[in-house]
């Protein structure tokens, strides 16, 4: 009788997955590596950058990286919710209404431009996120697993933006930038881009299943008490900050304890340490806080001060 393939190993698992990712898209891989804790955390990630750097690829990348059903989302003004979760639709031949189902049925949904939909069509994406389900007329769908929304937006400065709002920022695990590339890793960009795209060659390198078992393993992963103690006491310091309006919530901290597991996992470990923490704390909290007047003035953003949350907050030893 043949033997039994052994499952990979966690760690290789995600490395493998990061390599993947890292022949397409030419961003550093620690940026690439925090789109696969994303994943394992079961999240969901925005992509925010300036047109043209690469955010649509990195979800293509993704997407083909994975065994998985995808689906792409384009977000314009006219669109309606009914675009995005599905609508009911008469059928004539058995006089009756038949569902339709949207693009939110899919292991992993590309929302390309989130923020140039209007607020009600961005709305829809609400439930989907939190709960993996869709409500129509009354009835509810339960969504694939795994399943992930990855959502690239332009910054908000730019016309025809509606910015999303907290409650539906909240319900994103983390935000991340990619920046520009370096000058020869651009250069290896427009060369590879005007012959034949790497894209295309991309084989999936992890099945769904194996997605699921990631997650599995990260929600087992021991922490010790004094360190969820450091979790909300890094919260509590974002919130007594005077120079914002809102500091990060309860759902923030889950959110922030689940990709830290998630890096454990990754690093091949069965239990968590501060650095899980610190590690992923800026894109996982700096997107949720709402600055005030002292720190738009003083030109901060929601890095800095989660990173000065950080700086305060005593790590357990």
């Amino acid at each position: 009788m043949a033997e039994r393939a052994l499952a990979p190993a966690p760690s290789d698992l995600v490395d493998a997955i990061v390599a993947n990712l890292g022949r397409v898209v030419h961003a550093p891989d620690d940026i690439l590596r925090l789109v696969v804790l994303c994943l394992v955390a079961e999240g969901h990630l925005i992509i925010e950058d300036f047109p043209g750097v690469g955010k649509t690829m990195l979800a293509k990348a993704l997407a083909r990286s994975l065994d998985c059903d995808f689906a792409r989302l384009q977000f314009t003004p006219d669109l309606l919710p009914s675009d995005v979760t599905g609508v009911n639709v008469f059928d004539q031949r058995t006089n009756g209404f038949e569902f339709r189902p949207g693009p939110v049925f899919t292991n992993l949904l590309l929302v390309d431009e989130v923020n140039r939909a209007s607020p009600k069509t961005q709305a829809a994406l609400l439930e989907c996120m939190q709960e993996s389900q869709v409500s129509v007329d009354g009835t509810t769908y339960a969504l694939q697993r795994p399943f992930m929304v990855i959502a690239t937006q332009n910054p908000i400065e730019y016309e025809g933006t509606y910015p999303l709002p907290e409650a539906q920022l909240d319900r994103f695990t983390m935000r991340v930038e990619l920046g520009y590339p370096s000058l020869a890793e651009e250069a290896r960009m427009l060369d590879e881009q005007t012959h034949v795209p790497p894209l295309e060659a991309l084989v999936p390198v992890a099945a769904g299943d194996e997605v699921l078992r990631l997650a599995a393993q990260a929600r087992e992963i021991y922490v010790e008490e004094s360190l969820g103690r450091y979790v909300v006491a890094v919260l509590r310091q974002t919130r007594s900050d005077e120079r914002l309006y809102l500091g990060a919530s309860p759902r923030a901290g889950i959110a922030l304890l689940r990709v830290a597991k998630a890096r454990a996992l990754a690093d091949g470990r069965e239990y968590l340490v501060p650095d899980d923490v610190k590690a992923v704390a800026v894109p996982v909290l700096s997107h949720r806080l709402i600055l005030g007047p002292e720190a738009r003035a003083a030109g901060l953003g929601g890095r800095e001060i989660v990173a000065d949350a950080l700086e305060k907050t005593p790590v357990p030893v």
